[in-house]
């Protein structure tokens, strides 16, 4: 299991970099106009199953495409298309409160408040308990409490371990957006997949494995290089909230958790001793609405902010 990490990581690393400039300007949306759209197909929990084979289509390599588009494009939708790391999800739509003071800029400041969309899903191809499952959100933040002005969006993405674990409930989990990657069987028995997305993602980004949150402590800000970003966010579910059913998205209708789900939000720029990131809450998510729908899964786009070295922490 060490050598397979150790041979990972030495692939990742070893890529050059590119990616594509957008390729039209983005001129934002509004929370309204999108979480209508993805609530306007709903259906079942559909079983979307990714492998090797559906990295290609006509010899063309569809991740790298995709991953390409996932840094340059920062619209809130887009065409159609099944999401080759994460297929399967449930959107989330509510409210980002933060409500502590904290050293960091734009949105993590004490009294921000926003409209948020996120996709709740797990990576490859497990959904139900007893697989080993990577747990994961993707967040939107629209700055304003008005659902019909038109905004540009914030984007995270977190995940508890891209190998996966046996944790039974997706609300027990803690996400963040420099997870571990343990060599799971989950992650061997799709082993040249795996591969292909760490190559893949490495050459539309220079540094895959962590994705930084500068957007959002430069959102709302006049001086955005004077922005102070965490290095870390960690999202996890408000303690009391673990129910007992098989596939997460049942866990996370917010039919099932008595009307509301509450995610905690945290960050931090600093390590322990150990290894151990060192955060702070500053707030919460607060959940009210969720659908599985096919524009949550194909069609609802997260813009990756690029890597910057050129950033100021606490």
């Amino acid at each position: 299991m060490k050598i397979f990490r150790i041979i990972l990581l030495s692939l990742v690393m070893s890529i050059p970099v590119f990616a594509e400039e957008p390729t039209e300007e983005y001129h934002g949306s509004t929370f309204l106009h999108i979480w209508d759209e993805v609530q306007s197909d709903p259906y079942e929990l559909p079983q979307i199953k990714v492998n090797y084979l559906s990295l290609f289509e006509r010899f063309q390599n569809k991740i790298l495409a995709n991953a390409k588009r996932t840094i340059a494009d920062e619209n809130d939708l887009m065409e159609e298309t099944v999401k080759l790391a994460h297929p399967n999800g449930i959107c989330l739509a509510g409210t980002w409160q933060m409500t502590e003071d904290s050293p960091y800029t734009g949105y993590f400041k004490n009294g921000s408040e926003a409209l948020f969309i996120g996709r709740a899903s797990t990576a490859l191809n497990a959904t139900k308990r007893g697989k080993n499952r990577a747990m994961a959100l993707a967040g939107k933040l629209f700055p304003t409490l008005n659902p019909t002005r038109l905004v540009k969006t914030a984007n995270f993405f977190v995940v508890d371990d891209l190998g996966g674990t046996k944790a039974e409930n997706w609300t027990g989990v803690e996400m963040t957006n420099e997870p571990k990657v343990s060599p799971t069987v989950e992650v061997l028995k799709h082993l040249w997949y795996t591969i292909k997305l760490a190559l893949t993602f490495k050459k539309a980004d220079s540094n895959p494995g962590i994705r930084q949150v500068y957007n959002i402590a430069e959102l709302g800000e006049n001086e955005p290089e004077q922005a102070i970003t965490p290095q870390w966010i960690m999202i996890k579910a408000a303690p009391g909230q673990n129910i007992d059913v098989e596939d997460f998205r049942d866990e996370l209708r917010v039919e099932n958790q008595g009307g509301e789900i509450i995610l905690e939000v945290h960050a931090g720029s600093k390590k322990d001793s150990s290894g151990k990131i060192h955060v702070q809450r500053l707030g919460s998510i607060k959940i009210t609405e969720s659908v599985v729908s096919k524009t949550c899964d194909k069609r609802l786009h997260f813009n990756h902010p690029r890597w910057r070295s050129d950033l100021r922490h606490e």
